[in-house]
């Protein structure tokens, strides 16, 4: 592994994970020269970019190409752009055209139509489940059922989304934050609906009115979303489209996510949009409803907005 001034720990603990398949033996810091890391690549069968410089990762991406070493690297926001990308040959001339342009009149209908006949069938089947909801969070300490929070979907619009309850009464007086494992905020009711994702189905009725669509980027708080953006200016790619009740980063990714790394997610599926992929997103979703790892809180000490894209920018300033 070739990694620079952005910490790999975190890249490391997740490719540990399939020691059936990877065994990453040494790992090599940029400032060991260009000399010294090109002969220690030709000592292994495949190299792993961790993320590092566009320069320095195209340099070693070339030479593994010319030394026949397989190479896996982790995508900028800029390959995730061209993935979709057409060729067009312009006589010798070679060029990517990125359309760059959002989800076409049909895709928009087709969309809204599942949105709609999807939303509508749900709601007739977890309508039981709901209302014992409901009962069991007025029962608990007699406060509100619904929870109402300004959201953000496509264009930056802001709307109110519904959820469940899931905390107990003004648990935000001290402002917005993220919920943290054993956060003492949440009640023993909202324990439960949060692992098992519950506490989302008001907003089946979101979906309905318009403001949301079964699959799409997670709607951020406009409070929080600031301070992403503050860090990332290219945050707001992912309000291209309508957000979503279920997307790519839920599925593929868990709740304490880095903010960069859901963008790169949420932007690899506005790229690759296809009702083919909506329909394989949903049916994903149902598998993950019940794994804890993609419920589990942010840790007391894990940065998620300013410190952890402080790497970020260390990393391109060099």
């Amino acid at each position: 592994m070739i990694y620079g001034s952005k910490s790999p720990r975190d890249l490391i603990r997740k490719i540990s994970t399939r020691q059936d398949k990877y065994d990453i033996c040494e790992q090599v810091h940029l400032s060991r020269g260009e000399e010294f890391i090109k002969k220690k690549i030709e000592e292994y069968p495949a190299v792993i970019l961790a993320d590092i410089p566009s320069h320095h990762r195209n340099l070693y991406l070339k030479y593994c190409f010319e030394k026949d070493i397989r190479c896996y690297s982790i995508p900028k926001l800029s390959d995730i752009i061209l993935r979709n990308a057409d060729d067009i040959h312009l006589f010798d001339t070679t060029l990517l055209l990125s359309r760059n342009r959002r989800l076409t009149a049909e895709q928009m209908f087709m969309k809204r139509a599942m949105d709609i006949v999807f939303s509508a069938a749900g709601l007739i089947l977890a309508s039981p489940v709901m209302l014992l909801i409901a009962v069991l969070i007025k029962a608990y300490d007699g406060g509100p059922v619904l929870y109402k929070q300004e959201r953000l979907t496509k264009d930056g619009r802001v709307f109110h989304i519904l959820k469940f309850r899931s905390m107990k009464v003004a648990s935000e007086t001290q402002g917005a934050r993220l919920a943290c494992k054993e956060d003492d905020r949440i009640t023993p009711v909202g324990r439960v609906i949060r692992n098992i994702h519950f506490d989302e189905l008001p907003q089946i009725f979101n979906i309905l009115k318009g403001d949301m669509s079964l699959v799409g980027p997670r709607p951020e708080r406009p409070e929080i979303a600031e301070q992403y953006r503050r860090e990332i200016p290219e945050f707001d790619y992912r309000l291209k489209v309508k957000a979503g009740l279920t997307g790519y980063a839920q599925v593929y990714g868990k709740y304490n996510t880095t903010p960069y790394d859901k963008l790169k997610l949420d932007l690899t599926y506005i790229e690759t949009y296809s009702v083919v992929q909506d329909i394989k997103l949903l049916m994903l979703t149902f598998k993950i409803l019940f794994q804890k790892e993609n419920t589990e809180g942010v840790e007391a000490w894990q940065v998620t907005a300013a410190t952890k894209e402080e790497d970020r920018r260390d990393d391109i300033k060099q």
